[in-house]
């Protein structure tokens, strides 16, 4: 039998890879994990951790404004870009020593390097002059902007990566993209008082989310003065002589902006990691192809999280990894289940969403009944914000489940949460209806949309 220096190498040290190293190791097996920037990956270094506090930095104006209808006389106040730049990156250095401490206690090896696969057993420590062997891998490499290469003039934008670490907040910005990720960053831009515009080549923002909650968050963006242009792309980027750029859109408009931002999808990490040499197949768009267990073409390989653009989720990521441990060392093959993934958008208000939009419900059931509420949440009635709060729930009319819960509106991330547990759970329209109220919330009318709004049978709404 082959003997290894390792029981199990992990290139990649973001959520997915450092809980599969960790646990794996907490089980009294030899691991090491490789990693070439900082641990904590996409979300904790550049991704959902400092995107979050970004958002909360950026609601302050509107609280503030609010404040007077309760009796609140706020003095003028400013903001310091750089403050909370150096308060984010201070946080993020304590979450990423949290990890390396994770797998230190558990008794894993931190390698900070890049690592590449020579064949499905030998793992070369790029700038440590070595190779290693190891007898299973995964990989957890993650994912990486979509730099649209083909864009003239996209060397001047900026990534998602990029804007965590502007030295100088823009006074103007444009985001090409329609997603969560270019969605959630205009409304930061925004928020902190940055003239903002989005340009997303499609009819409606956020694709595959409920149509509902796109178009309604729509509006509420446009009324706090953000500009959305649909149906429109970018079609070259210049410099100009002040320093600035110019965004040519496709609409004849040309913008003088102080950033472009590109916010066009993500890119699975695969790029030079020697999958070719070990066997690993990939797909179209260089992603790893696996099997229901997450294991890759070489049978003693394995990937989870972006880097397989399944659902490109950090939770999804740990689920995966813990799923992987599972079925690789401790014999019990478990397949990740990735059915009624809840999920937010940090929006301005936010979207909290699990299970299927009512498209997609109407497409998969003969007649599903549909419960939709629309109101001005009480936080707002003394404020006089003028903002909207929508809730949905898509039912399957021959069982009575409750096959989707979407929410926009204070708040919403938090309710989908408890709602994913329902909606997993299978539980009906009549027991969300036997659920008490808790009173007064916005939550409560969740649980009190005793009649439909209306019905979609065979694809056919029925008033």
């Amino acid at each position: 039998m082959a003997e290894y220096d390792y029981d199990l190498f992990v290139i990649g040290g973001g959520s997915g890879g450092v809980r599969a190293g960790r646990v794996a190791a907490s089980l009294g097996r030899k691991v090491a994990i490789a990693e070439e920037y900082r641990y904590g990956g996409t979300c904790v270094i550049r991704g959902c951790v400092p995107k979050k506090l970004f958002v909360y930095a950026s609601q302050f104006p509107e609280h503030f404004e609010d404040a007077a209808g309760y009796g609140w006389t706020v003095p003028d106040v400013s903001f310091d870009w750089p403050t909370l730049i150096a308060n984010k990156d201070a946080e993020i250095a304590r979450l990423e020593g949290l990890y390396r401490k994770g797998l230190d206690n558990a008794g894993a090896e931190i390698l900070d390097c890049r690592a590449e696969l020579v064949d499905r057993h030998t793992v070369r420590l790029v700038g440590l002059d070595r190779t290693v062997t190891a007898q299973t891998i995964l990989i957890a490499t993650g994912g990486r902007p979509n730099p649209h290469a083909a864009l003239p003039g996209h060397e001047l934008c900026i990534s998602s990566n990029g804007a965590f670490h502007l030295e100088t907040l823009p006074r103007s910005i444009v985001i090409a993209g329609g997603g969560y990720i270019a969605v959630e960053f205009a409304n930061i831009f925004h928020g902190l008082g940055v003239e903002t515009t989005l340009v997303y080549r499609g009819k409606e923002i956020l694709g595959r989310f409920d149509m509902d909650l796109r178009r309604s968050l729509h509006e509420t963006m446009e009324k706090k003065g953000i500009r959305i242009l649909c149906h429109t792309i970018f079609e070259k980027i210049g410099k100009r002589d002040d320093g600035r750029v110019d965004a040519h859109l496709s609409n004849g408009e040309v913008l003088a902006v102080d950033q472009v931002m590109l916010a066009l999808g993500r890119l699975p990490n695969t790029e030079g990691l020697g999958l070719e040499a070990a066997g690993v197949e990939t797909g179209k768009r260089g992603e790893i192809v696996v099997d229901k267990f997450s294991r890759t073409s070489a049978d003693n390989i394995y990937a989870i999280g972006d880097v397989t653009d399944r659902v490109q989720l950090t939770p999804v990521a740990i689920h995966e990894a813990m799923c992987f441990v599972e079925t690789v060392f401790r014999d019990n093959p478990t397949a990740p289940d990735l059915d009624d993934v809840a999920t937010a958008v940090f929006s301005q208000p936010e979207i909290g969403t699990v299970g299927l939009s009512e498209d997609d419900a109407a497409g998969r059931f003969d007649e599903i009944e549909v419960y939709r509420a629309s109101f001005r949440p009480m936080r707002h009635t003394l404020s006089g914000r003028d903002e909207k709060m929508l809730m949905k729930l898509v039912v399957d009319a021959s069982s009575g489940r409750v096959v989707g819960a979407h929410i926009l509106g204070p708040d919403a991330g938090e309710m989908a949460q408890i709602l994913g547990i329902a909606v997993k759970a299978r539980l009906t329209k009549a027991d969300f209806d036997r659920t008490m109220a808790v009173h007064p919330s916005a939550a409560e009318e969740l649980v009190t949309m005793y009649q439909p709004t209306y019905r979609v049978r065979n694809g056919e709404r029925l008033d």
